[in-house]
């Protein structure tokens, strides 16, 4: 199946944690890819002085795991380092008419507003730069690349960093508040710049071959010469937005296009919101993400990093007994199916899908709808039917939703 596997490997990596007003969980998980390339980076608490501040971000690899993993363990030392370094700030920060503004809550000197969004920018560029001295990196042995997408969260802003087509978003008051924005080669100032280059857009790819038209490492495509780093055909500059952080912000969630290829930023956030709604683990929360995605047909690697704030969601008694009878109405009718089918013989699990798909089923989670109620199908489906083989090809995992 050249670049995918035969079935989707459904093992899932967790991580949670809590402090500074904030509570996180992750998932990442390799699906249908021959190979995972995501990796993720959750801080609570950053050193050089700044306990309230804390650093989520999602890297979403290709050709390969190397630079995904390595920014994901020392991208962050690189923008502290830059944000703190008045030179190498107030030189990035130059080009601003913004007028610098101090960050509230935090005790000793903490940088500016325009200080931490030109340290950013300084940090993706030091650390593309440093990559590119690794042999393998240097010498075409390796030629893999990483998006970026990330949050600062300091006690009074957001800073929202992305670098590629993985996304960020803020729900706020039960809307989608924010979103990063996708560096796709059509966009019209990317191709801009591919192209001023020597590049060209083809199939929506530069050259006709890379998806994304910024991003970490990737060399190959930044070897012009006279064009700086910024000026290549793919870009490692971040783009960086600040947001002051209201009482009404819920949850902000990262995630990589394997998340954004099945999902919308609304159906996603309904979705989130709707399973805080039902439990309070965030690791359950960003798995019940990634299957859910799975089985909407992404086919892609997936990661998700579910950040929340002291607004988010809360369980409710009424939510829960809803899940819990929606659980109840889906095994009933799959043993109900089941018993009807008499001697035409027991239907297998993707027709069972299929006609629960025609029918209108109450209360079905907003933005996943029967694709997160999967698991509970096959539940039922394989406790009633224990020897029947699945379609040897996966098949009935791909069935669209």
């Amino acid at each position: 199946m050249g670049a995918f596997l035969d079935k989707p490997k459904t093992e899932k990596h967790n991580a949670h944690g809590a402090g500074n007003s904030l509570r996180f969980g992750l998932s990442s998980m390799q699906g249908w890819r021959v190979e995972m390339e995501d990796a993720h980076t959750a801080v609570l608490g950053l050193p050089h002085g700044l306990p309230d501040w804390s650093f989520f971000a999602v890297y979403d690899g290709h050709a390969g795991s190397r630079v995904a993993n390595y920014c994901s363990k020392h991208l962050l030392e690189h923008i502290i380092s830059a944000s703190l370094n008045p030179p190498a700030a107030a030189a990035a920060a130059s080009s601003s008419s913004t007028t610098p503004t101090p960050e509230a809550g935090l005790s000793g000197p903490a940088p500016t507003v325009e200080a931490v969004k030109a340290g950013i920018r300084v940090g993706f560029l030091k650390i593309d730069e440093h990559m590119r001295s690794f042999s393998d990196l240097r010498n075409g042995m390796d030629r893999s690349g990483s998006t970026a997408v990330g949050v600062l969260v300091s006690p009074a802003h957001i800073f929202f960093v992305n670098c590629g087509d993985s996304r960020g978003v803020l729900c706020r008051n039960s809307h989608v508040c924010f979103s990063t924005l996708d560096h796709k080669p059509c966009n019209p100032r990317e191709k801009e710049r591919i192209q001023n280059a020597g590049g060209s857009v083809m199939i929506q790819r530069v050259n006709g071959s890379l998806a994304v038209s910024r991003a970490l490492g990737d060399y190959d495509y930044k070897c012009v010469e006279g064009k700086g780093p910024t000026e290549q055909l793919v870009s490692p500059e971040p783009e960086v937005f600040e947001i002051a952080r209201a009482p009404e912000d819920q949850f902000v969630v990262l995630a990589c296009d394997g998340i954004w290829d099945v999902m919308s930023n609304e159906e996603l956030c309904d979705f989130v919101r709707s399973r805080l709604e039902v439990s309070d683990d965030l690791e359950r929360v960003c798995n019940e993400v990634v299957d859910t995605c799975l089985h909407k047909g992404s086919r892609d690697n997936m990661s998700v990093v579910l950040v929340c704030m002291p607004n988010a969601p809360k369980v409710s008694e009424e939510a829960v007994r809803r899940d819990a009878e929606l659980d109840t109405f889906l095994e009933a009718r799959v043993e109900e199916m089941i018993e009807k089918s008499g001697d035409e013989g027991i239907p297998d699990l993707v027709t069972v899908i299929r006609q629960l798909s025609t029918e209108s089923i109450p209360n079905l989670p907003p933005g996943g709808g029967l694709a997160s109620k999967r698991s509970v199908v096959e539940a039922v489906y394989h406790r009633l039917n224990p020897h029947r083989e699945e379609d040897g090809n996966g098949a009935d995992l791909e069935e669209p939703w």
